[in-house]
């Protein structure tokens, strides 16, 4: 394999590096990386991946692009909205460089086409944020033998980690055997993002892919801590060597088995919840009012209403109902006593489910009528007043 003679200028600047060289551009160049999810992470990565020259790259990912996702996904734009992330990805990194093998699959990864989807790439990238696609990503590189890069943020941290590296990486599992709680895992809709520290990991992703394929990694198992607001940002755990134990990558004889017969999503607890359907179920009508009720309530007879919002003072401070106190869920619960009012109260929250908590709690605390609106402030939102912001 050859370089180009325009490619010379283009690459020159890292070529010229130490222990980079033309040699490694040419690795670069015969190279095939496959990132698995082109959200946050993904998206600098990719960026990185294919301004560097990585020859081959797999773009995995079934979701398609929302207006929401444009704070940090930062390869698609609002042009893309409600196109394929795979698809919409593919074209912005074929802006960036066209000589480059794009290979935008559009279909979710699954225990039934991992391997096959994963196994003509030489390192894998995981840029996923779920406990059952990380568990099935690492199995995955286990059985082909192949890195994975992973990574992971929410709110203003991030962490970085490669799995299955060299011959004593420990992979997903050696870490992690069990895994956390489902209602323990919050999504980033759920937690926030800042976007910057999804570029900070997912830069550090294609860094590391980028290391492993130019030899230049110390092959050292570590853990790497980002937080945006911590002085350092970064600190680096050693991690130990590979579980004799582990049941992936170890010498274990309770092996995981075929990774076609596994189901992830029930090994990691089920289905992620469903927060805002949960929001809209109502077992008992009397301690719950649907949203077109309550703007009535409020019109007939406003001064006898009180409106609690339990959501936390920063949510509140974003958009609220005139007229509403703020106290957020936790304070509430810890001293109900103290939010007893005269009058008919309603409680509301985002989506309908931190207001039946709080309900609960003041109906136990006092005498009167205490209901909590269906569905929230969303539902308001959607039927009776499209001018309230969704967030």
């Amino acid at each position: 394999m050859q370089l180009s003679l325009e490619d010379y200028p283009r690459y020159g600047r890292q070529m010229i590096l130490d222990g980079f060289g033309l040699t490694g551009q040419l690795k670069l160049q015969s190279s095939s990386v496959a990132v698995v999810g082109a959200g946050g992470l993904g998206c600098p990565a990719l960026q990185y991946l294919a301004a560097a020259g990585i020859g081959r790259i797999g773009i995995i990912d079934h979701d398609v692009v929302e207006v929401s996702n444009l704070q940090r996904q930062i390869l698609h734009d609002e042009s893309k909205v409600g196109m394929a992330k795979a698809e919409s990805a593919a074209r912005a990194l074929r802006r960036i460089n066209s000589k480059l093998t794009i290979d935008a699959i559009c279909d979710a990864l699954t225990p039934e086409n991992a391997v096959e989807l994963l196994s003509p790439y030489d390192t894998i990238l995981d840029c996923t944020d779920n406990a059952p696609t990380r568990y099935l990503l690492s199995d995955t590189a286990v059985f082909l033998g192949k890195p994975l890069v992973s990574g992971a943020a929410q709110k203003f941290e991030g962490q970085l980690c490669t799995y299955n590296l060299g011959t004593v990486g420990p992979c997903y599992r050696c870490l992690f055997p069990t895994p956390p709680a489902r209602e323990l895992v919050g999504t980033c809709e759920e937690t926030g993002v800042l976007g910057a520290v999804t570029g900070v990991i997912g830069n550090m992703q294609a860094l590391e892919a980028i290391k492993i394929i130019l030899g230049l990694h110390d092959q050292r198992p570590s853990l790497l801590l980002f937080s945006a607001l911590g002085s350092p940002p970064f600190r680096s755990i050693k991690l130990r060597s590979r579980k004799t134990t582990c049941p992936a990558c170890g010498d274990s004889k309770q092996k995981v088995g075929d990774i076609k017969e596994i189901d992830y999503v029930q090994f990691c607890g089920g289905p992620a919840p469903d927060w805002e359907g949960r929001g809209l179920l109502v077992s008992d009508p009397n301690h719950r009012i649907s949203v077109k009720d309550f703007s009535e309530a409020l019109q007939a007879n406003r001064e006898d209403i009180e409106i609690i919002d339990v959501r936390s003072p920063t949510e509140f401070g974003i958009c609220s109902l005139p007229g509403s106190i703020n106290v957020p869920l936790n304070e509430l619960t810890a001293n109900p006593h103290a939010y007893v009012a005269k009058g008919e109260t309603f409680v509301v929250c985002r989506l309908g489910n931190d207001s039946q908590i709080a309900a609960s709690s003041l109906r136990d605390a006092k005498k009167g009528r205490i209901r909590d609106v269906i569905g929230g402030l969303r539902a308001w939102t959607q039927h009776v007043d499209p001018a309230f912001p969704i967030y």
